[in-house]
């Protein structure tokens, strides 16, 4: 990994130590599954969940004789992820033996590539709310096949050996170290795992193993030589992610602090006890004796693969962003959110167009999205389609129901289904707009309150008060534009 660094440092990543601050410099390397109904060099199976060894040919079982065939469209797949983080593909690349001995890796070696990747540097644009963005950049991509799956809660004595993961392909996606605190390592992998979806080349869960970060942890003085890393081995989790980095930084600033050293070494994130521990010392690149895989040829393609492939590229998260703004008005902060999942954008366009953009971002991200957040409900299942969300702001729109009584016809169509404008019309929701009947409820409150109107004179703002009162009287259903208009008008204030 190049340690050259493009970080000017931030007084409020700063971890204060015993005797002054310190500076993360964090560097991540993702296993990202490729998203593929074979394996990387043979026809077997990738799905997830079958019976243990269920879905291993004689190629993942290495068997003697077995020769690797390389999966075409796994090679599709990692040109595209290169395309998607705008990163140099490399139309001749090398696959290597990677030698290391492993219970559940059969063959005793790892397919890999090394000195020659099939992607080259590549960047990824990280956003925190109030922040500068980062400009992450990627060193490489390189194509590898999966190791299987160790059991240990099996049996006292034994452990067990699945080889179904063994032979899937792996993406392994390597940052430069440009990274500087924990919420931006858990905004990288977060944009990261977005733009693999948008790309369809990782379905990016972490909970099935199909999206894995090993994060490189090392402390300097800020804007000093880097230190020495720890690698934090096959964290699960973005939040785990985030608790690792911050435990680890923390372990090796005191040790520097009580006059120790840090050895380079491979580490594991406990997350019932939120701490770091030691695995192995971190070996180099000239332990795994890399050479190029004699069964295979170099990989090569030409321009007209690769450009057919870019042609055929979805609408990104970066670009889907800015136009949600040019085109419907939205802040960026909001977009951020809307563009974090292809359905979100996709339901929130479905809902917008011919409307008011920043109404319906307001009811798609306040109301829908926290509902179902509420309850774990992906926006794909909502019960409340983009035609009933859009016919709820249309009714706002047309002053037919009152931005409080629209929050209760959320919430029965929600519970309910059915048609909102039914509804409002079946349940005698409509806002009233005659004058008459809000003049009768305006007075009503004023005589009610004489003391308040004295107050009122002398502090106009609180007219809104009033306002909420009438609202009350009313059930809600009084207009509060017209409420508002006639007490000021009655009230003598501006």
């Amino acid at each position: 990994m190049s340690l050259t660094d493009i970080r000017t440092p931030n007084p409020k990543n700063f971890i204060a130590g015993s005797d002054g601050d310190w500076e993360i410099v964090i560097g991540m390397e993702v296993h990202a599954q490729v998203s593929s109904k074979a394996k990387l060099f043979s026809g077997a199976s990738t799905a997830f969940g079958g019976d243990p060894n269920s879905h291993v040919s004689l190629v993942d079982a290495a068997m003697p004789g077995m020769l690797p065939v390389i999966n075409g469209y796994c090679v599709e797949q990692a040109v595209r992820t290169g395309l998607g983080l705008k990163a140099e593909i490399n139309r001749r690349s090398v696959f290597d033996r990677k030698n290391y001995f492993y219970p559940d890796l059969p063959q005793g070696y790892q397919i890999s590539q090394f000195k020659h990747p099939i992607v080259g540097e590549g960047e990824v644009l990280v956003e925190l709310k109030d922040e500068e963005p980062v400009t992450v950049r990627i060193e490489r991509i390189h194509l590898e096949q999966d190791a299987g799956k160790l059991l240990h809660d099996q049996h006292p004595s034994k452990s067990y050996v699945d080889l179904n993961r063994s032979g899937v392909a792996l993406m392994e996606i390597v940052s430069r170290p440009d990274l500087r605190s924990a919420d931006e390592a858990k905004a990288y992998l977060t944009k990261l795992r977005t733009i693999l979806r948008y790309l369809g080349t990782c379905d990016g869960n972490m909970e099935e193993g199909s999206l894995r970060a090993d994060v490189n942890v090392s402390v300097r003085r800020p804007g000093g030589e880097f230190g020495t890393r720890c690698e934090i081995k096959n964290v699960n989790s973005i939040r785990f992610v985030g608790q690792a980095i911050e435990h680890e930084a923390r372990r090796q600033i005191d040790l520097i602090e009580d006059g120790g050293t840090v050895d380079q070494e491979t580490r594991l994130f406990d997350p019932k006890n939120g701490e770091t521990r030691s695995m192995r010392s971190k070996e180099e690149a000239h332990d795994y004796r890399y050479f190029p895989d004699p069964d295979l040829l170099p990989l090569t393609f030409d321009q007209a693969f690769v450009d057919a492939i870019a042609a055929d590229l979805p609408e990104l998260p970066d670009e889907k962003k800015a136009r949600l703004i040019g085109e419907y008005g939205v802040t960026p902060y909001d977009a951020s959110i809307l563009v974090s999942e292809r359905e979100i954008a996709a339901y929130f366009e479905d809902v917008a167009k011919g409307r008011d953009g920043k109404t319906t971002c307001n009811w798609v991200i306040n109301e829908l999205l926290g509902q179902l957040n509420k309850v774990g409900t992906p926006i794909g299942e909502s019960p409340v389609s983009p035609q009933q969300l859009g016919a709820i702001v249309d009714l706002i729109g047309e002053q037919v129901i009152s931005g409080k009584i629209a929050k209760e016809l959320f919430e029965i169509v929600l519970a309910e289904g059915g048609d909102p404008r039914e509804i409002v019309e079946t349940r005698g929701m409509k806002q009233v707009t005659d004058t008459g009947a809000i003049e009768k409820a305006v007075d009503e409150v004023i005589a009610a309150n004489p003391d308040k109107v004295e107050q009122v004179r002398e502090k106009p703002s609180m007219v809104g008060w009033f306002v909420g009162q009438v609202m009350k009287a009313s059930g809600g259903k009084a207009n509060p534009q017209a409420v508002n208009e006639m007490l000021k008008a009655k009230l003598g204030v501006e």
